[in-house]
């Protein structure tokens, strides 16, 4: 008997829901310390979740809880290129 695949899920740093993976931007910073935005999910290192809405990004950003999470500065251009990536998203 073949089962269903599970969808992965992950949760968002912000609102702590579980979420489908592919309804979730990974941000991950790697072995030298740098972070940036990972649309593919696949890059290697330590990885946060963050839901695709503004709001939760913009908040990301105001508390600095992926500065937390991944234990690293966050640039001000990777909010940006999250917020990007939401924007063409929803223009779609």
């Amino acid at each position: 008997m073949v089962g269903k695949r599970k969808t992965p899920e992950r949760k968002c740093v912000i609102t702590n829901e579980m979420k489908a993976k592919k309804d979730l931007i990974r941000i991950v910073r790697d072995k030298e310390g740098e972070v940036s935005v990972d649309p593919t999910g696949k890059k290697n290192g330590r990885g946060a979740y963050l839901t695709k809405d503004l709001a939760v990004i913009n908040q990301a950003e105001k508390t600095g809880v992926l500065a937390k999470h991944l234990n690293a500065e966050i640039d001000h251009e990777v909010y940006e290129e999250l917020r990007t990536l939401v924007q063409d998203r929803h223009e779609k």
